[in-house]
């Protein structure tokens, strides 16, 4: 990039700026220059007015435009739902579906358990810190650099030919011959969801031991002098006292799970029976040159996120009705 280059790009941000103070500063003025009666409606309205407008060009617009386009072919033709009927009948579709549904079956319960789990066993421990750090990392790498570090580990070379992926190195090692990891269905499905798990078992680990930590010590100690088995005590003390923890930690990660993308395409790119609906998106919208398919996808997507959200925002308000 030239010298000239820069100081275009610089001279563009300089504007920007320049014209969101100047927003900014009408807006403050107008609202000085209003009424005094109707000044905090004024108010209110000036500062709202810039994040609803983002909202409906970002996000509503979007939406509505994204479902519009869901009862279109490629020539821009209104075809009802024949762009749904295809998700549930063509044979790829229905494979990327069923992919999902075992993504968020697998990735949710694995996650939160081992999780939990590795919450319990460290908790007040010594090293308690340096364990979390060590299983929290992972989270600090985008799915991307997941997917390549994996890739790596799963790789595959020809008989006789050194190994550099771990697993076919292992295999070797012990006499085996070197396998395909990632074209062999659908032991490859359930790899890529090795990945995700890998990723987010620290964010379950770091909210259940936050949740687990807030428990009264006094309840603890009362299941104890009871006689509670340390069953018995999680089961009844440490269950109960995290269950809103746990119902955001599942939601969470099954939303991100249903969501994903960056693994499939980065490993995979969905080939060999592994694509799931964000993947199969992408792939009918930009590759296949068939937008309808792909926006039918971002509806179903859509559709499958829209009750857990539902569920965590009334568990969420139920709560804060006990509090």
């Amino acid at each position: 990039m030239t010298t000239a280059d820069l100081i275009g790009k610089l001279i563009q941000v300089i504007g920007g700026l320049a014209i969101f103070a100047a927003v900014v500063g009408l807006i403050l003025f107008l609202v000085d220059r209003a009424p005094k009666r109707g000044r905090d409606y004024w108010q209110l309205a000036a500062f709202v007015a810039p994040a609803l407008l983002l909202l409906v060009s970002g996000l509503i617009y979007p939406a509505i435009r994204t479902t519009y386009l869901a009862f279109l072919n490629r020539d821009g033709d209104f075809t009802g739902f024949d762009n749904f009927v295809w998700a549930f009948t063509q044979p790829d579709a229905v494979r990327t579906l069923i992919n999902t549904v075992v993504w968020v079956v697998f990735v949710p319960l694995l996650s939160t358990s081992i999780g939990l789990a590795y919450a319990i066993f460290i908790d007040k421990s010594r090293g308690e810190k340096f364990f979390k750090a060590l299983v929290f990392m992972p989270m600090a790498i985008s799915m991307v650099g997941a997917g390549i570090i994996w890739k790596f580990v799963y790789d595959f070379k020809s008989q006789g030919r050194e190994q550099i992926g771990l697993l076919n190195a292992i295999v070797v090692a012990f006499g085996g011959e070197p396998v395909q990891w990632l074209q062999t269905s659908p032991l490859n499905t359930l790899l890529l969801i090795a990945v995700m798990i890998w990723i987010q078992t620290g964010f379950a680990m770091v909210v259940l031991s936050a949740s687990i930590k807030g428990i009264p010590l006094e309840q603890i100690e009362a299941a104890e002098l009871d006689g509670a088995s340390a069953w018995q005590r999680f089961t009844n003390v440490t269950l109960p006292g995290i269950r809103t923890a746990l119902v955001v930690v599942v939601t969470t990660i099954s939303i991100a799970t249903l969501k994903v993308f960056d693994i499939v395409r980065t490993m995979t790119a969905g080939n060999f029976d592994t694509s799931v609906v964000a993947n199969e998106m992408y792939t009918q919208a930009f590759r296949a040159n068939e937008v309808g398919r792909g926006a039918a996808l971002a509806v179903l997507l859509f559709l499958l996120v829209l009750p857990i959200v539902i569920y965590n925002v009334r568990v969420l308000a139920k709560q804060r009705e006990i509090r």
